[in-house]
């Protein structure tokens, strides 16, 4: 991190992100700030996370507790020895914090630096993973497709929609995920034409679509799967031709990725064998994007990403076709990229599953 801030020209960074404050520190916290200098750590909190703070962060930053306001405790500590003099140039992160906490900055005790809104500098290191960072991930995604054969093994035709997603969500926990990091989708019929569609209290009949979009999370770390079976009977024409074509287009993509390419080359990858067969039209969304502590982080894979994906990132692999009235197909695996190619962290289970 230092480094980052001297190529920056900065004195310090103030982290409200709690992804990236977890970054930093290990702390997993729901409230507390953060201050990164050239070489020094600090975290303020609140007595609700004395003992976590400790355990999880002590070992790499200076914590301090405070039992009123931590904003008030930050400036305290700042003015008291961390190399930030008056007029030392701090930036903030703009994306993470309120305008009220913001204009704490102008007035007060903090008006004592000089304050500057920063980029994302945290993410610009986050996006690399780190084998620890690979295995969590690895390890989200294998209790994930645990969770998912206990669920597709219980799915019958008459089942709605919330009933489904709350025996997956079940098996989830079962299986050790510490939360779910987004809503669980759960979507059937002509609702599966929804990309982000809400589960919904719809029943599910027999020869359906039923599209499943969910994740685990292990030391913080997700894992995002996405898949399409047939429910109550065996597919038909349409269905199948469907399906061979959104399978064709991620195993495309997932085997064919690569770190240096940009996210739009990325993005060909799947996008081209689907509007070559006429349905680009139904692909509205972009291929992929990074996963980490968030389960929308950088890089992406997307037509409008000119950016080279970096060496180390665990990207999703995603395509959809999603044709109104008559449903949609979503395949997604995650997959790490090594200096060695591609590496797939889930499963990669994509034949058609038939539930007969």
């Amino acid at each position: 991190m230092g480094a980052l801030l001297e190529a920056e020209g900065l004195d310090a960074l103030l982290v409200t992100s709690r992804p990236n404050i977890r970054y930093l520190t290990g702390f997993s916290g729901s409230a507390g700030v953060a201050v990164a200098t050239r070489n020094a750590l600090l975290l303020v909190t609140d007595f609700r996370y004395d003992q976590q703070a400790h355990q999880q962060s002590g070992a790499v930053a200076r914590v301090e507790i405070e039992g009123t306001s931590v904003w008030d405790r930050l400036f305290k500590e700042l003015a008291g020895g961390w190399g930030l003099g008056a007029g030392g140039l701090i930036a903030f992160e703009a994306h993470a914090i309120s305008v009220k906490d913001a204009e704490r900055f102008s007035s007060g005790a903090g008006a004592a630096w000089r304050w500057k809104a920063g980029g994302e500098l945290v993410e610009r290191l986050r996006v690399r993973k780190d084998a620890g960072e690979v295995a969590a991930i690895r390890a989200a995604a294998e209790l994930a497709a645990s969770a998912l054969r206990d669920t597709l093994a219980a799915v019958r035709p008459g089942q709605t929609e919330l009933a489904i997603a709350g025996m997956l969500e079940s098996a989830l926990r079962r299986h050790g995920s510490e939360t779910h990091p987004f809503p669980t989708i759960i979507a059937s019929g002509p609702r599966s034409a929804l990309p982000h569609a809400h589960t919904s209290t719809r029943t599910v009949a027999a020869g359906e679509w039923l599209l499943l979009d969910f994740g685990a999370v292990v030391e913080g770390y997700c894992a995002d799967v996405t898949r399409t079976v047939v429910v109550g009977r065996r597919a038909d024409e349409s269905q199948r031709a469907l399906y061979g074509l959104v399978q064709e287009a991620q195993r495309r993509a997932r085997e064919g990725v690569r770190a240096g390419m940009s996210g739009r080359e990325a993005d060909a990858l799947a996008r081209d064998p689907i509007e070559a067969r006429g349905f680009g039209a139904a692909f509205g969304h972009s291929t992929g994007h990074g996963l980490g502590l968030e389960v929308h982080e950088a890089p992406r894979l997307a037509r409008t990403a000119a950016d080279p994906l970096p060496e180390g990132a665990v990207v999703t692999i995603e395509p959809g076709v999603y044709v109104a009235g008559r449903g949609g197909v979503r395949i997604e695996d995650d997959v790490h990229l090594s200096a060695d190619g591609p590496v797939l962290l889930t499963d990669g289970c994509t034949d058609l599953v038939e539930l007969v």
